[in-house]
């Protein structure tokens, strides 16, 4: 048994509206572990930097290069 007209497309927006939302909160999720990732590889070039040979410099790329790394492993 079908739907009233009005109903179908009251059915219809809530169903867009239901789409748009999971697809803002899974681009959210993944902003966010990208920001967890930054930190992280912050911390990790941070640390070696501490042990590294004295006059060595941190370039925002090897923290970045990083970043990249960590989420490849983790999604990968």
């Amino acid at each position: 048994m079908a739907l009233p007209e009005e109903l179908q497309n009251q059915v219809d927006y809530q169903t867009q509206i239901d789409n748009v939302r999971s697809a803002n909160i899974a681009a959210q999720e993944a902003k966010r572990a990208k920001l967890e990732a930054l930190r992280m590889a912050k911390e990790i070039v941070m640390e070696n930097h501490k042990v590294s040979q004295a006059g060595e410099t941190v370039a925002v790329t090897d923290i970045t290069s990083m970043a990249a790394d960590l989420a490849a492993f983790v999604n990968g």
